[in-house]
């Protein structure tokens, strides 16, 4: 089975660096095969087929503490599961100059439809859609600092997920297909 290892909070704002090179092997040793990396912010494309989910996010935890003494948390989904992300992503969402758009992998303890009542969302200019897993967020970068997005930060809710813009979810499904 194809997945991908989201890593929360590595190698943002200079803490908890972790070379992308090292942390392949990382994975390799622990049993992964045809491990990819994309870009630094912990995005690991990977095979395994004998664990599930969270057994292979309690192992990946357990090796990545041995081998660089952190305690990362790490989220997996399977390529099935990111495709559905992609089919809920309107194609006009992009993040650029224009336009901000984040997709939040939400851990399983706050996975709930629910979980917009927690949310400061801005109706007139914030864009919210929940899919099981995974909150899609979207604003114009014009309305951002008004946004209800940047209030997430710092919350029990955003210790609980790991966030990746639009761009970066679609290169990483891109990857799975191989």
């Amino acid at each position: 089975m194809i997945y991908v290892a989201l890593l929360r909070g590595i190698n943002v704002g200079g803490k908890n660096k972790i070379d992308m090179k090292m942390l392949k092997e990382t994975f390799e040793t622990a049993g992964m095969t045809d491990v990819v990396t994309y870009i630094n912010s912990g995005n690991i494309i990977f095979s395994h087929a004998k664990l599930t989910e969270s057994g292979l996010a309690s192992k990946l935890e357990a090796a990545i503490l041995d081998d660089f003494d952190l305690d990362i948390k790490v989220l997996i989904r399977s390529r099935e599961e990111i495709g559905k992300v992609i089919g809920a992503l309107p194609d006009t969402w992009k993040n650029d100059r224009e336009m901000r758009s984040d997709v939040m992998f939400l851990w399983n303890e706050i996975d709930d439809a629910s979980i917009l009542e927690n949310l400061k969302v801005r109706k007139d200019m914030d864009t919210v859609k929940y899919i099981p897993g995974t909150l899609l967020w979207s604003v114009a970068k014009t309305n951002l600092s008004k946004s209800g997005l940047p209030k997430v930060v710092g919350t029990t809710i955003y210790k609980k997920m790991t966030i990746r813009n639009v761009n970066t979810v679609r290169k990483i499904y891109e990857l799975m297909q191989i």
